[in-house]
């Protein structure tokens, strides 16, 4: 996920959590919180429960968001954000919580004599994260035309430019699905596995090769030694936990959208 992907995202998370745009630079973008999404995204459980106790006007917070640095002239009047970032994961959770699942319709101009009619898709955004003792994070969107089954790669990024609403527009025909949501759910999951197995995997090995250099470290301070110690066997599972490599597939949102 690049700047640009990060700064569109944010953008539009915030219009439709109705939070003020204040800024909006080719940089990064200021912006009047809501008290709601002040809430969900800056940690402040404190300061919430001392205005909802004495019944004090809430301040909600200003929040200057950076997500291009390297056009900035002073990129410390802002906070940094990008993929992989504590504050762009709190707002993919918000985003989870608040939308984890819509149903859009495409607005489209009906022609004379002619009835508009609308072509269900059931699209499904990953995260898939790659741990080992450095950290790499991909999102995926993937689309299931569920008439004829063909899978489309970026289909949130096709879709973004879209006139899309949650009614249902007038004399507008929406062709009945062939597959099933959930079955349509169940061959992106298949096709997000095999885009991971064709994935490459040498940085797996590579931090396999770094575990079994520190354990030959950690095992020549105790060369010798019959009876490890119980630091050990601490330092020992510290490595397994740090190098261990392991892939995890989150869905972080989904939709049913109906278009032309």
């Amino acid at each position: 996920m690049f700047a640009l992907e990060v700064h569109d995202y944010l953008r539009t998370f915030f219009r439709e959590t109705n939070c003020d745009l204040l800024e909006d630079e080719d940089f990064g973008l200021t912006v009047q919180l809501t008290i709601d999404i002040d809430k969900k995204i800056m940690n402040r459980p404190f300061y919430w429960q001392y205005i909802e106790t004495t019944g004090t006007e809430p301040n909600p917070a200003r929040l200057t968001l950076i997500t291009d640095r390297s056009k900035m002239e002073n990129p410390y009047m802002g906070e940094i954000i990008h993929f992989g970032s504590r504050r762009l994961n709190q707002i993919f959770k918000a985003t989870k919580e608040l939308g984890s699942f819509v149903q859009m319709f495409e607005k489209i101009s009906s022609q004379t004599g002619n009835r508009p009619v609308l072509t269900p898709y059931f699209c499904v955004n990953y995260k898939v994260s790659y741990y080992c003792d450095q950290t790499k994070e991909s999102m995926y969107s993937l689309g299931i035309n569920l008439i004829n089954g063909v899978i489309k790669d970026n289909f949130h990024e096709s879709i973004s430019n879209l006139n899309l609403d949650n009614q249902l527009p007038d004399d507008v025909y929406c062709l009945p699905y062939i597959i099933k949501p959930h079955r349509g759910l169940e061959r992106l999951d298949e096709m997000i596995q095999s885009v991971v197995q064709q994935d490459d995997h040498s940085w797996a090995e590579e931090a396999r090769d770094r575990w079994e250099k520190e354990q030959e470290i950690l095992d020549y301070f105790y060369e010798g030694v019959e009876e490890k110690p119980e630091c050990y066997e601490i330092e020992r599972k510290a490595l397994h936990e740090r190098f261990n490599p392991r892939i995890n597939i989150e869905i972080i949102n989904g939709g049913l959208f109906f278009l032309q």
